[in-house]
């Protein structure tokens, strides 16, 4: 059994070390605000693994508030703080929140990107926002990307074209992916990503809520 008292405190700790560091050169706090995200973050994950959603709420909602607050600091096409913000807030359960940074995460252009990662946080942000046709389109280019999680990208375009079954494959595999880590980001034991897609499907009546250790009960 994971000790998530003991997770989340790790991480909360982290999180008020690295605000209380904060430098004052730009580069050095665009990098250190990363890390205080990824911390929040992996407290929240803790506190959904033990149902104190409350707790986690607020802890997601600091995360993606560190990950916007470092985009302007950052070097340029730094995507995956757009996408930090909008799974945080995804995974809080803060829709409002999560179409605020969605909206907020196209206008900094992942969507002309090329890279799969400017293509991810165009992709999850358009399906925040229910635009499912232009997620799609990502989404496909996601599926030729080499590089990119294949399961991933099929559990998006299933979102996307609201293919229950293909959304139910993919989401499986997505998870499967997770179970078979030995590595787990900020050392949290959470398919993170599961959890994202199934905020996603829930509102389009597609999710499947699938159980594991890695999944809150």
């Amino acid at each position: 059994m994971a000790d998530w008292d003991g997770h989340a405190e790790r991480e909360e700790r982290r999180y008020a070390d690295g605000l209380a560091r904060l430098p004052d050169d730009p580069d050095g706090r665009q990098k250190q605000l990363v890390r205080v995200a990824m911390a929040a973050g992996g407290a929240g994950l803790a506190r959904l693994m033990q149902g104190r959603e409350a707790e986690a709420r607020g802890w997601l909602a600091r995360s993606a508030e560190r990950y916007r607050e470092s985009f302007a600091g950052a070097p340029p096409s730094s995507w995956g703080r757009l996408i930090g913000a909008v799974k945080a807030r995804l995974l809080a359960g803060d829709l409002a929140g999560a179409e605020a940074d969605a909206r907020w995460t196209l206008a900094q252009g992942p969507a002309e990107s090329e890279s799969s990662i400017g293509r991810y946080a165009a992709a999850l942000s358009f399906l925040a926002l229910g635009e499912d046709d232009e997620a799609a389109g990502h989404a496909a280019a996601l599926q030729e990307d080499e590089v990119f999680p294949p399961a991933v990208a099929d559990a998006l375009a299933a979102l996307a074209a609201g293919d229950g079954d293909a959304y139910e494959d993919a989401a499986e595999r997505v998870l499967a992916s997770f179970e078979e880590r030995d590595a787990y980001l900020e050392d949290v034991p959470v398919a993170d990503t599961v959890l994202v897609l199934e905020a996603l499907a829930e509102p389009r009546g597609l999710a499947v809520r699938p159980a594991s250790p890695l999944l809150p009960s």
